[in-house]
């Protein structure tokens, strides 16, 4: 499996980055509808109006294809500089972009209909539910560790296992309400409920690593 998110470009001209987005949304589509064994190299080109070599001279193989769909789904919500920590900004507003970001990440629709089709495909192909993960749920916990690792060093927090930290936050958001989306019979929250929730889960997580900030929620 490769971890290449895309092909080295080499020398010459730059790729045409509105090529690699329009394959990135046709592969989302596709993938999505078709599932991911249906999904062809040919049907991408198609949908996303570029040549086959086009989508290989992006993209390795289907594979990396699938991974960097991923990856573009959950920076649309979670840019990587999500994940800093800027001088001067207090660490619970940090924590409450993360939060409101992830929040409208996994209660969108592609993300739902993802979850599910992986759910779905999981065991009978292991190697696309790890590929889905090492992109997806993986690579935000790992950005979020790195956070909570700085966030510990300035003392602001007290988070000695940032790892556990990282996931027990992620969890709280996702909560029962994921769960239910998940399965279909429930909606996400929206608006002030979905304001209250992640202020809820950021003050909780404050106060359970020390913040003596959260009080102001």
């Amino acid at each position: 499996m490769s971890n290449n998110l895309s092909a080295p470009n080499g020398p010459g001209r730059p790729k045409d980055l509105a090529k690699r987005q329009a394959i990135l949304d046709a592969a989302k589509t596709l993938f999505l509808c078709h599932g991911y064994a249906n999904t062809s190299m040919d049907a991408v080109a198609s949908e996303a109006g570029v040549s086959k070599l086009t989508v290989y001279s992006h993209f390795n193989d289907k594979e990396t294809l699938f991974s960097a769909a991923v990856v573009a789904k959950c920076e649309e919500q979670l840019p990587p500089l999500f994940f800093e920590l800027p001088d001067g900004i207090a660490v619970e507003n940090v924590l409450l972009n993360i939060a409101r970001g992830f929040h409208q990440l996994i209660n969108s629709d592609e993300s739902v209909n993802l979850h599910r089709l992986i759910m779905a495909l999981g065991s009978q192909d292991p190697k696309l539910s790890l590929i889905f993960f090492e992109a997806g749920p993986e690579r935000v916990v790992n950005g979020m560790e790195g956070l909570l690792a700085k966030i510990h060093a300035t003392g602001a927090l007290s988070i000695d296992q940032p790892r556990n930290a990282a996931e027990h936050f992620f969890c709280l958001i996702k909560g029962a309400g994921n769960f239910r989306l998940l399965y279909g019979c429930g909606e996400p929250l929206t608006g002030e409920a979905a304001e209250r929730h992640v202020r809820e889960v950021v003050g909780l997580f404050m106060r359970a690593y020390g913040g003596g900030a959260a009080a102001s929620f």
